[in-house]
């Protein structure tokens, strides 16, 4: 099947969108936020693949939060990392895109959290990362597993993660609409 895969440089800030039939079971339609790219590799975190798990059951000190944790991707299941679209309460964060940051200072962000001055929907917290090594992500492209565009906080922060992968792929218009209707295994049509 022949279609376009859009192609933009690859910086923190675009979001990868797994192929329709990428097998992948980590990466099986999925939406990846990229937030760190460099020489020596890359970091995302999954959008649309939320765990079974809130805030408070993996940090005694978000008690009563009860803030939906995410599955950020398969490296460092370990890890708890967030991103935001607060930076004017939350300091520390790395600019990703307009006005999203990843990170901060995590001691205020629960505080902000108990007093109810940030909205639950204006952070997301995922543990493990999506990682690339050195040209993996580039030698992924160019077998297109991921189709690029650029991220939007409408998409990152969606509050139907079942649509986040349609989503991304509607805003594109085009042939990339009518993947959303495309079988995960065409062999199984």
């Amino acid at each position: 099947m022949a279609y376009l895969f859009t192609m933009i440089p690859i910086v923190p800030g675009i979001l990868l969108i797994s192929d329709p039939f990428l097998k992948d079971p980590n990466f099986k339609r999925t939406v990846i936020l990229l937030c760190e790219h460099r020489q020596e590799g890359s970091v995302g975190f999954v959008l649309n693949k939320s765990l079974n798990i809130n805030l408070d059951d993996i940090i005694t000190e978000a008690a009563g939060i009860g803030l939906q944790v995410y599955d950020g991707g398969p490296v460092q299941k370990d890890t708890l990392h967030f991103i935001h679209r607060r930076p004017d309460l939350i300091q520390g964060g790395i600019a990703v895109f307009d006005n999203v940051y990843w990170g901060g200072d995590f001691e205020q962000v629960l505080e902000l959290l108990r007093n109810r001055e940030l909205k639950q929907n204006d952070i997301r917290f995922f543990v493990g990362y999506s990682g690339w090594s050195e040209d993996q992500l580039k030698d992924e492209l160019e077998q297109k597993s991921w189709i690029t565009r650029q991220a939007d906080s409408g998409l990152v922060f969606h509050t139907n993660k079942d649509l986040v992968w349609q989503d991304a792929l509607k805003e594109l218009g085009g042939e990339y609409r009518q993947m959303v209707n495309y079988p995960i295994d065409p062999q199984l049509n």
